[in-house]
């Protein structure tokens, strides 16, 4: 158990050493991407599946609660949270479209989707970015996999490669809480 702890931590450890290398510069601009839409009147959309979905939750919740300091709310949300469209969409026109179907009814132009996806190819997830670029906004994208269709789409990619979807999902939450903690320093 003990070297199977070590082996993991160290395989984290590489995977830090590689975001402090190459990620700074993409939270940056994912965050500014942030700050420069809700600036100008934008919403925040965020999805994914799984554990994805739950980082989407947890990244809405961020913007509109608060991060460390106390702010006026911000405008996020998060696609994977109503069950109704989520069930009516996925029964009547297929999961694929779980997603791409509420990006339909709400996303505009000038609005942000942050759009998650460890394979970097969910179909739900690509579906969404499509239409949402169509739409005029910008794509945030996180992934596990370098050049993936989601990247292809994005305006903004942070990647963290790995074949572990737990260890990539670790250094999107790393990432993503920085990118709360700068915009709401912008905002606060």
């Amino acid at each position: 158990m003990k070297e199977l702890i070590r082996q993991t931590l160290a395989e984290h450890r590489k995977m830090l050493e590689n975001l402090q290398q190459t990620g700074i510069d993409t939270i940056e601009k994912a965050a500014n991407t942030i700050i420069n839409c809700v600036k100008k009147g934008g919403v925040v959309y965020i999805c994914g599946n799984g554990g994805s979905a739950a980082d989407a939750q947890h990244i809405a919740a961020e913007l509109i609660g608060r991060f460390l300091k106390n702010r006026k709310a911000l405008p996020a949300v998060a696609l994977s949270t109503d069950t109704s469209v989520l069930t009516a969409v996925a029964n009547d026109t297929g999961f694929d479209k779980i997603f791409a179907r509420q990006v339909e009814g709400l996303v505009k132009k000038g609005d942000c989707l942050w759009a998650l996806s460890t394979s970097g190819k969910s179909p739900n997830v690509l579906a969404a970015a499509k239409l949402a670029k169509k739409r005029g906004a910008k794509i945030i994208a996180f992934t596990g996999k370098t050049n993936s269709p989601l990247e292809k789409i994005a305006d903004v990619c942070f990647c963290a490669p790995n074949d572990k979807t737990f260890a990539v999902q670790e250094m999107h939450q790393i990432a993503y809480h920085i990118i709360c903690g700068l915009v709401e320093r912008h905002f606060a």
